[in-house]
């Protein structure tokens, strides 16, 4: 067995053992309400995820060893930390607050980015020069940290909305919040359709005109809704409905456009099956959570992460682009997508400090937060094209 195989395994494994690990939360947070913070469903749980944990590090220091530098150098490998780093900050805060509520949405969520990640190609790759430094490894797992550390910050007050805002009406809340379900959902369908058409084997190929006037070739895994620029398609399969633009990658667009579909279709059969919206289906299990502790945790987790995102995706990235282009910044996609999550959690903690902005408030930046976050990860990375277009 290569330590490639290994690692893969070790993934795997750890992510059966968050699934889990979220029933046993499930159970802990029925029992508490009985039988107070402690109970055997908790410790269970806490120990699943504290072992499947160090399963998912081992998944990553394997890889490291095998592809002899940080991996997080594509979007399988950095999707796969960010999943990882996600789990090690919801056992940071839960083991500061015990809160087993916590763990019901952190690990589900932790369970999608993983899944999603496992959607992307895991064959290695050489590096890229921009890409053979020491930075990678600095300036990524800085800011991947950063945005684990508001992921939390965003589970507590997504549970804080999810007990708080009243569901059973039709107002700009309990739309946003059922908003918010359907994109998770969306995540889901990702999932679903990479599999279907890899299982039907699917691919069709194309020449195109690259942003720089070049003839290039690139081969889609679904039915391709988008065309690249200046398209050819050398097949008889499926042909593209729009071209788009040298600037988007049709191909991501096409992915991202068949995940929605994807996502639509199996949000519309939840709702036929259970009769009632994906929020009201999980309200039942937060109504005796203290809702101060939830505002406090989804707080601190953002003051805690603030500065380490900060670090990684700017201070540090801006030393690297120095080092590997000649500049310290260009106003590429994903550096403009940094500095407006950064700008959005100083525009948080300003608002925290100064205007008293707590509860329900609070909480809705904390989840538009980590929207901004997942933005990034999804339609900057996939669709828009840029000088961190490799990472796709």
């Amino acid at each position: 067995m290569t330590l490639l195989q290994l690692s893969g395994y070790l993934l795997f494994s750890a992510f059966i053992g968050y699934l889990v690990a979220t029933l046993l939360f499930g159970g802990a947070i029925k029992q508490s309400a009985q039988k107070g913070p402690r109970t055997k469903w908790e410790t269970y749980a806490v120990a699943i995820t504290v072992v499947s944990f160090i399963l998912n590090v081992g998944y990553f220091v394997t890889r490291w060893i095998h592809v002899k530098h940080a991996p997080v150098s594509n979007m399988f490998e950095f999707t796969a930390a960010f999943g990882m780093f996600i789990v090690g900050a919801f056992l940071v805060i839960y083991f500061m607050y015990r809160l087993p509520a916590l763990g019901v949405v952190a690990l589900p969520l932790a369970i999608l980015v993983i899944g999603y990640a496992a959607m992307f190609d895991r064959d290695v790759s050489p590096l890229v020069p921009s890409l053979q430094s020491n930075w990678l490894t600095i300036h990524v797992i800085c800011a991947a940290m950063g945005e684990a550390i508001f992921a939390i910050g965003a589970v507590a007050g997504l549970i804080y909305l999810l007990k708080n805002v009243d569901t059973n009406k039709r107002t700009k809340q309990s739309i946003a919040l059922e908003g918010i379900m359907y994109t998770l959902i969306v995540v889901v369908g990702f999932v679903v359709a990479t599999i279907t058409f890899s299982s039907m084997q699917y691919e069709s190929n194309f020449n195109y005109i690259d942003k720089e006037g070049k003839e290039a070739s690139i081969t889609y895994t679904m039915p391709a809704i988008w065309g690249m620029n200046e398209y050819e398609q050398l097949d008889d399969t499926f042909t593209p409905l729009v071209e788009t633009p040298p600037v988007i990658n049709a191909k991501k667009l096409t992915t991202v456009t068949w995940a929605f579909l994807f996502g639509t279709v199996l949000y519309v059969l939840i709702r036929l099956l259970a009769r009632r919206s994906i929020t009201n289906m999980c309200k039942p299990l937060f109504q005796r959570v203290n809702s101060q502790l939830l505002d406090e945790i989804s707080y601190r987790a953002v003051v805690i992460g603030f500065p380490i995102f900060v670090l990684g995706a700017l201070l540090f990235a801006m030393i690297w682009a120095q080092q590997a282009w000649g500049r310290y910044w260009g106003w590429d996609p994903k550096e403009v997508w940094a500095l407006i999550t950064a700008l959005f959690y100083a525009a948080f903690l300003h608002l925290r400090l100064s205007k008293g902005w707590e509860g329900k408030k609070s909480a809705w930046l904390a989840v538009i937060g980590f929207v901004i976050i997942m933005f990034n990860l999804v339609a900057v990375n996939l669709i828009i094209a840029g000088l961190h277009s490799y990472a796709a």
